[in-house]
This record gives C-alpha cells, structure tokens and sequence, in this order.
C-alpha cells in the first residue's frame, strides 16, 4: 500500500440529500449486507476483482482487499428529505424491497430521521414539500446546512464525511456568471439570485464544510467553475453526474461493441417508463430536459459523428421517459436501433430492458461513496475524472472530452488503483513481430 494513502480508520458518515428509493434501497441494503443475509451484487468496490501485474502471475484479487476501502461496518448514514418519513417509513413506501426483509432491519432503518431540507419548488416542480428549512436567503440556508453537517460529525461520532446527492432531478440550468467564482457565488448566495439551485447550496455546504462530494443527478451541481475553484482550493474530491444505471448503461456497452465491428448507425430510439419518485419528476417537461441532455450525450461522445460521417454522420437520436405509477420502481426500457452493415444493408437491435431502478443504482451509490473516500485518503483532490465509470455525463476538467465507453472507463478505473497503490499500470497485450 501506498504510504501517501491514509489508512481508512473509524467511521465515515455518509450524508445524502435525498432520502428517497435509491438511498433507502442503498442503506437498508448495507444493513442487510452487515447481517450477511445477503450479497453486494453490483457493487465493483465489493464484488469486483482486479488484475495485478502480467496475466502469468494469475494475481487478481477482490478491489476491497486490495485497497484500503472504508469497511460497511464503519459507515453512518444521515441526510435530509422534503418528507418527513424516517428512512424505515421511506422504503416502504417506495416499495422496492420486501416487507420481510426491512422488518428484519427496522430498528436500525427507523432510527435514520431526514433533517430538514433546503428546497425551491421552482426547480423540482411535481413534489409537494414539507420538511422544509427557513431562511431569510439563500446563504442562511447554506449556512443551515454546515451547522448540520457539523452537528452529525460531532453527535454520530464520524472520523470524516463523504456527501452523495440522491435527491430529485431539478430543472435544466445552464452555468451563468454567478457560478464562474466561489465570490460570485456567495454574493448570489447573499441575494437569492434564483440560478443557484438547491443541490448547488448542499454541495456548497459541503466544500466549505471539508467534505467531498459527489453527484448522483443530471443537475448543474459541482460542474461549474466555483465549486471545482472551491474543491481545489479545500483540497477535496469531487465527481459527478448522473447515475448510469439501466437504459444508459446498455447503450454504453453496447455502442462501442457496434462502433468497434465499423457498423453504421443510422437512429436510436430509446423509451422508458418509471412510476416511482424520480418518474414523476421527469413526467415535467423542464425537469426531463435535464435528464435528456445527460442521455443524448453518451452516444455523440462513444461515436464521435465527426471523425467517421459515413458510419455515423446522420444518426438519429431519441430518447422519451414516461410516467407510469403502476411499474412504481420497476423501469421498463425500449431501444430500437437502426444499423447497417456491408454495402449499407440495414439492419435492427430491439432491447427490452426490465430492470429495478434502485436495485441498479444502489451499489454505484455504495461504490461513490467508498472510492470518493478512497481518493479523499489518498490526497486525490478537484474532479476524479476516474469515477466516470459510474455517471451517464461524466464531469472531466475543462477542455477535455469525456469518455463515456464503459469498458474504456472501467481500464481507468482499475489502472487509478494500480497507480494509486504503487502497482503500475496495465495496458493491452501488443503482438511481438
């Protein structure tokens, strides 16, 4: 091990903004998961191995025992919702995971209570808040949010802290002057100035609390120039955004297998329905255009039109989310996909993607939280371009184009470890001549 790594010693609280199916799913698994009555399937961090050194030396062990990751034991979960429900109360009502099974976990569930939440009604439209913070503006809010911070390091007994947003996708937001400098930001904070949403004042609190954040939406949230000022300056670990769990993770997978055979693509078109929380936030117009822009981008960044026209020059791209409560947290996907092959005959992919929304996104919550803390130990600070692996529209620095082919990001991934550990990289095998 790397003696520039900080071993990973006492507890590591987790605060979530958002306390709804996808981080109730993800608690209530841990405490399933600290029982043994069950196994962390999707989890890299915890089911995962990783090659070490020349395929001859056959050395690949489990990621969590080569790294010195945070142990399920040693994390405390807390947070904030718009509902006062504690997060027992919460996943039953989200409906994902089986009565008997959260039963068998109640007490430790119920004893996790939503701190008040700092919400706009103008970004998230469709939900009907009630557990609500007051405040005279916005930087009394985020000033709310320190002292909350501060209050559960002290009273939960934390060594450090890690913030993941799970909460609801908000309104599409471009980036203004008010988010070029942390001073522009403040002064916004000072005025209310309505660009400056309510993930961007959790993430605030967080920097100027010491913590490292990550982002679980398609929000405008740590991807503007005064957080990642404000997470170099702090020295803290930053990624984000949107979770690349059903629908979007298939088109990563697959796009580049389509891409390296030099098939042609001529239109994807993608639908989905989802009737639980986050279905009906998106079933508002301005809410999905968020969600939209995180989607598109995948396939323009795995195909790059521009440097090969003539396979994908003219592609057609759609994608459409449906509100549809019966389905709850059960997402259905369609994709049809118009390829073409040897002298431009066409030809089609039909994917029916039935899949649990939470139960995907999940892990990655678990994974974010662990490795953000791994990079925090190992003085890895701003954007962890590494951890694109786990977003649908990776945050990279500035002048860089992201990369969206899974299998290119999990390579990354893995070779951060190797690195990060003394290891050394591992690259393709090149035939001899």
């Amino acid at each position: 091990m790397n003696n520039s790594i900080k071993k990973s010693e006492g507890r590591l609280g987790v605060l979530i903004p958002g306390l709804g199916a996808v981080a109730t799913t993800l608690i209530a698994g841990v405490e399933v998961l600290k029982k043994g009555l069950s196994l962390p399937v999707g989890s890299l961090s915890q089911m995962g191995t990783i090659r070490l050194g020349k395929r001859s030396e056959k050395r690949s062990p489990l990621i969590k025992d080569y790294v010195s990751l945070a142990g399920l034991d040693d994390l405390v979960f807390g947070g904030w919702d718009v509902y006062e429900d504690n997060v027992y109360e919460a996943s039953v009502n989200a409906g994902v995971l089986a009565p008997d099974l959260l039963e068998s976990i109640k007490p430790a569930l119920e004893a996790i209570r939503p701190m008040k939440a700092v919400f706009d009604q103008t970004y998230v439209k469709n939900l009907a808040a009630a557990n609500l913070k007051k405040g005279a503006d916005k930087y009394a809010f985020a000033e709310a949010l320190v002292q909350d911070i501060r209050d559960f390091k002290s009273e939960r007994g934390c060594d450090r802290l890690v913030m993941i947003w799970c909460g609801s996708t908000e309104v599409y937001t471009e980036p203004a002057d008010v988010h070029a400098t942390v001073s522009a930001f403040e002064k916004g904070l000072r005025r209310s100035d309505p660009r400056i949403s309510p993930s961007m004042i959790y993430a605030y609190a967080a920097l100027k609390s010491g913590v490292p954040f990550a982002n679980g939406a398609p929000n405008l949230t740590v991807d503007i120039p005064a957080m990642v000022e404000m997470a170099e300056a702090n020295g803290l670990a930053i990624s984000g955004k949107d979770l690349k769990t059903g629908q979007t993770m298939m088109k990563t997978i697959l796009a580049p297998g389509l891409k390296a055979r030099a098939l042609g693509i001529k239109g994807w078109f993608s639908a989905n329905m989802l009737g639980n929380r986050d279905g009906l936030v998106l079933s508002n117009p301005e809410n999905f255009r968020t969600k939209e822009v995180s989607k598109l981008g995948v396939l323009e960044d795995i195909l790059r039109p521009k440097e090969n026209p003539a396979l994908y020059g003219n592609l057609c791209h759609k994608t459409h989310i449906s509100y549809y409560p019966p389905h709850g947290d059960n997402k259905e996907s369609w994709d049809n996909i118009d390829i073409f092959g040897w002298l431009g005959y066409p030809m089609q992919i039909k994917i029916n993607f039935l899949c649990r929304d939470s139960i995907l996104a999940a892990p990655l919550v678990l994974d974010l939280i662990l490795f953000t803390d791994l990079a925090q130990r190992a003085g890895m600070t701003g954007i962890q371009e590494w951890l694109s692996f786990y977003y649908k529209s990776p945050q990279v620095p500035e002048g860089r184009h992201p990369v969206n082919d899974i299998f290119r990001q999990l390579a990354n991934l893995e070779n951060t470890l190797r690195c990060m550990t003394g290891e050394g990289a591992v690259s393709a095998p090149v035939q001899a001549f």
